[in-house]
């Protein structure tokens, strides 16, 4: 049996009226789909069934479950093939759970108004021409809960069951939906750490250091430097945050966080200038840093954009998928939506990448990483000046 076999089984079986039963037939077949190993190359996905509980669902559903993001059809993040409530198309979705939202919000208009808010939210988060290309919002059909999974999808690609595709296409567009389904979960993660950071509180300083403006190709370190007060308007702060742990107030509790993150930043900061850059850390929030070239600051002038990640037990995959959602968000709510110019995207690692160096580079981010004896980055940062 292929992916595309057993929807069109489960389109083929499937009876809301006929109930939960043991003898059901789509029933027996969404039961069965957790025990299957032949609906294709689905790499590390876990495949579930949902047919209803107690009484049968009006828009049966397959979840496609990534372990390394969500396993919980209640909550988070995962795919999941959504059928019409007329078994009439089946919808291939990037998800978010419902049930567990359901359950702490009792008002339906207040529910569906929530999801939509995060389905619109994190849609803008994905790539601009698969966002064209794969629709925020299906039409599953009236219903409490297809109503809410219509309000939940991030991203959504619908089929009509008398004119399935093949298998083919179906395998391909879910190596695409995983995709979605990560890029959505990384800048899931980054507005999660952003509203950690709301309580971080910073002062500019009196005093801001600036240096000569140089070329973008500069290769070599900057050795000149004087310090003047900043001007009224448009001071640039960098303020090196406390390296020994703070105190962070987070839904009412308080929790004492890592300043590894800090260090990294204080240490580029300093690093940065000598190549004639300057940092800015203070009022910016949620943007890790930012930089910019010059003694003169304009609207005009061009920005880098400094997402900072402290690899953590040597998990890079997680840090660069968390660099990426985290400036793909922010390119878009805190500059494109705005309508400011588009900045240039940088990722600031703890440690080196390997093969992940090219893969941002792709994506039009550059890459700096800390060594033990100072700094190394991909060819655009070189290329700015900002590693050899």
């Amino acid at each position: 049996m292929t992916m595309r076999d057993l929807l069109l089984e489960v389109a083929g079986t499937y009876d809301q009226k006929a109930g939960t039963g043991k003898g059901v037939p789509g029933q027996q077949v969404l039961r069965g789909v957790a025990g299957r190993s032949d609906l294709g190359p689905l790499g590390n996905l876990v495949v579930a069934g949902y047919g209803g509980n107690g009484s049968a669902a009006s828009a049966p559903w397959i979840g496609l479950f990534d372990p390394e993001i969500n396993t919980d059809p209640k909550k988070g993040l995962y795919l999941a093939f959504i059928f019409s409530t007329d078994l009439s198309s089946v919808t291939l979705t990037v998800q978010q759970g419902v049930t567990d939202l359901s359950d702490k919000i009792k008002e339906r208009q207040a529910i569906l108004a929530q999801l939509e808010r995060r389905s619109a939210r994190l849609h803008g988060s994905l790539p601009p021409t698969l966002g064209q290309q794969w629709g925020q919002r299906p039409v599953l059909g009236r219903g409490k809960r297809p109503e809410a999974y219509e309000a939940a999808s991030v991203a959504a690609r619908r089929y009509e069951v008398d004119a399935m595709p093949v298998e083919e296409q179906l395998q391909e567009d879910l190596r695409v939906a995983t995709s979605l389904l990560q890029r959505a979960a990384a800048a899931d993660a980054a507005w999660r750490k952003a509203a950690d950071d709301d309580d971080h509180v910073s002062a500019v300083l009196p005093e801001q250091r600036r240096r000569k403006p140089s070329t973008a190709s500069s290769s070599s370190p900057s050795t000149t430097s004087r310090s003047i007060s900043a001007p009224e308007p448009v001071a640039l702060g960098f303020k090196p945050r406390d390296s020994s742990g703070y105190i962070a107030n987070i839904a009412a509790q308080q929790q004492v966080k890592s300043q590894k993150h800090e260090e990294l930043i204080r240490e580029f900061g300093a690093y940065i200038e000598t190549r004639s850059y300057m940092p800015r850390n203070v009022h910016i929030h949620p943007k890790d840093l930012i930089l910019k070239q010059g003694d003169v600051l304009s609207p005009g002038d061009p920005e880098w954009l400094v997402e900072v990640k402290v690899v953590r037990k040597g998990d890079v995959t997680a840090a660069v998928r968390e660099a990426v959602g985290q400036l793909r968000e922010y390119g878009y709510f805190l500059y494109r939506e705005k309508q400011l110019a588009a900045p240039h995207l940088i990722a600031l690692f703890s440690e080196d990448i390997g093969a992940y160096g090219p893969y941002l580079e792709d994506q039009g981010i550059a890459a700096i990483w800390q060594t033990g004896d100072g700094w190394a980055g991909t060819p655009t940062a070189a290329a700015w000046g900002m590693v050899d």
